[in-house]
């Protein structure tokens, strides 16, 4: 069974950081993609990065580029979202999600919870 379990979301002042992890388990993690989504309940949602399977590509929204830096631990099976001066607009619920199936995602994590005020 496809697993992922995101964790490391928490409540953080306007300028701080916090790295998500995501623990992949029931398949073999180094082979797939991933991605970094969050959901607003005003924006919906909104992709927010993405890794190739090695590691070796990486990608961003322009929003969050310079600030957050997703990696992976390929011998771990996780996923990272290292997110620094963090704002506001940052608040949100993210998931990681598997790339793959006839849509961009066929397996999603739970969700973490970020909120960014003072």
């Amino acid at each position: 069974e496809v697993q992922l379990v995101e964790s490391g979301g928490g409540l953080v002042r306007p300028g701080g950081s916090l790295k998500l992890s995501c623990a992949a388990s029931g398949f073999t993690f180094s082979s797939y993609s991933m991605s970094w989504v969050r959901q607003t309940p005003g924006k919906g949602l909104e992709w927010v990065s993405a890794i190739n399977s090695g590691g070796s590509t990486t990608t961003y929204r322009d929003s969050v580029k310079g600030r957050f830096t997703i990696s992976r631990d390929n011998a771990k099976n996780t996923l990272y979202l290292q997110m620094n001066i963090l704002k506001p607009e940052d608040t949100a619920v993210y998931y990681c999600a598997r790339v793959g199936g006839p849509s961009p995602y066929d397996y999603w994590g739970q969700g973490t919870q970020v909120t960014v005020s003072s």
